[in-house]
């Protein structure tokens, strides 16, 4: 949000998602986020469909319509799987390019690129990456899989971070008991795809770097912005009533994921 604020100049919003938990959990963070930073709530746009989603073409009218207003305007997209194709379709449909709305995109894979060509991705990782750890990752996926187009992912690169992150916790512990490892885990640094090291916080959030990325016409990103260091992750909004009081910590002796630092109390899971 603050990259397109800042670099793109824009000033108006549509939050564009699934109707399900992530996405609405998700805007209502990003809305509170953005009335902190003074946008007006009519500043603001905010639509659900169902999965699988097909007919758009009243729903770009609208976004399209709430882009006419005279300043800069983007979609930050958390619509899901399938349904993002016909989406796209319909935005190339009537006219809209990247130039004219952005589109801040969560989940890109599967879909043919032609129309989303200039839009935007927000990730921790992208294969254009350039490390040496990456390069070799990349060389042994694709000799794995035996096929040199294939492409690498964000979740890959988690699924590498946390499988690597679990093994050392596991010799390190000298069990694999659940409850053992995951405090073994806390405060771990383990190398990621990027060149640096994720780490493992007492809230069992990882910090990591940020990644946002355009899309090209060969289907890979061009990074265009990066976080200077990692980002940790909270467990918590700052920006919701019902959350910024509240914090998560796995470490002894606390071991609670819900506890509220107003009424010292841990009113949610704990071990």
């Amino acid at each position: 949000m603050d990259y397109l604020a800042s670099d793109l100049g824009i000033t108006r919003w549509v939050l564009a998602g699934t109707n399900y938990v992530y996405p609405r959990t998700t805007n209502k963070i990003l809305e509170a986020y953005l009335k902190s930073k003074g946008v007006a709530e009519k500043g603001i746009m905010i639509t659900y469909t169902p999965f699988g989603h097909s007919d758009w073409q009243s729903i770009v009218s609208d976004m399209k319509r709430f882009g006419s207003a005279g300043q800069m305007t983007a979609v930050v997209s958390t619509i899901n799987g399938d349904a993002n194709v016909p989406f796209y379709k319909e935005l190339a449909n009537q006219g809209i390019s990247a130039e004219d709305i952005p589109v801040g995109e969560e989940e890109l894979s599967g879909i043919d690129t032609k129309n989303l060509v200039g839009h935007l991705a927000a990730c921790n990782y992208f294969q254009s990456v350039e490390s040496k750890e990456n390069d070799a990752f990349i060389e042994q996926w694709q000799a794995y899989i035996k096929d040199p187009k294939r492409v690498t992912n964000d979740p890959m690169e988690a699924t590498y971070i946390g499988f690597n992150m679990w093994a050392t916790a596991v010799k390190k512990a000298g069990t694999t008991e659940v409850d053992s490892v995951s405090e073994t885990m806390i405060g771990m640094r383990t190398p990621n795809l990027n060149g640096s090291l994720a780490v493992m916080n007492e809230n069992q959030y990882l910090s990591k770097p940020v990644l946002i990325g355009e899309i090209q016409a060969d289907s890979q990103f061009e990074i265009v912005w990066s976080t200077d260091d990692l980002v940790a992750g909270d467990a918590w909004s700052d920006y919701l009533p019902g959350s910024k009081d509240i914090i998560a910590n796995w470490s002894s002796p606390m071991r609670c994921g819900n506890y509220n630092t107003v009424t010292k109390t841990c009113a949610g899971s704990s071990f």
